[in-house]
């Protein structure tokens, strides 16, 4: 697990021009939200990925819409272990209306109960360098998946916990 001493010396320089330190920092990872329970596990499982690998003390998940925790209830979550400023990850590919204008006005909404609360919304996932990397990793889990099992795709429930992942 990384630590909070074990960020890069840019992103710690940059958060002391913010006046913020690591541990005053809480990064919410938002996704839609579903009707079905599995896919809002997932995101569990991303933010746990993120909280183990990334250093950052305070992750939360939320939901927009169809699920708990809502952005509210994760900003509140943030701000009772201590975050100053709250990063918003949207857990989507590509930019649109849900990043433009619906996370940003869940996110001012639920900062509003938050007196000299910051927040910020990051770009979503793609396009960025990475992605061509996970396509081709995908792309590698497929083919061997056919090769070791005969099954012509990937599972449900297996995208993260598949031990055929990285063969």
């Amino acid at each position: 697990m990384a630590r909070p001493d074990e960020l890069d010396p840019h992103v710690t320089e940059q958060l002391k021009r913010l006046d913020a330190s690591p541990e005053s920092v809480g990064v919410i990872v938002i996704d839609h939200g579903s009707r079905r329970d599995e896919s809002n596990r997932l995101l569990l499982d991303v933010v746990e990925q993120l909280r183990r690998a990334a250093g950052w003390p305070i992750v939360e998940p939320a939901h927009m819409e169809l699920a708990e925790p809502s952005m509210g209830t994760a900003m509140d979550r943030c701000v009772k272990q201590g975050a100053r400023l709250i990063v918003i990850h949207p857990y989507f590919l590509g930019p649109g209306r849900h990043w433009e204008e619906d996370i940003p006005r869940l996110a001012a909404e639920a900062a509003r109960g938050h007196a000299n609360l910051r927040y910020l919304v990051t770009a979503p996932l793609g396009p960025h360098p990475m992605m061509s990397r996970i396509m081709q990793d995908r792309i590698e889990q497929a083919l061997a998946r056919q090769v070791a099992t005969g099954e012509h795709g990937a599972r449900r429930g297996h995208l993260l916990n598949d031990p055929l992942r990285d063969v």
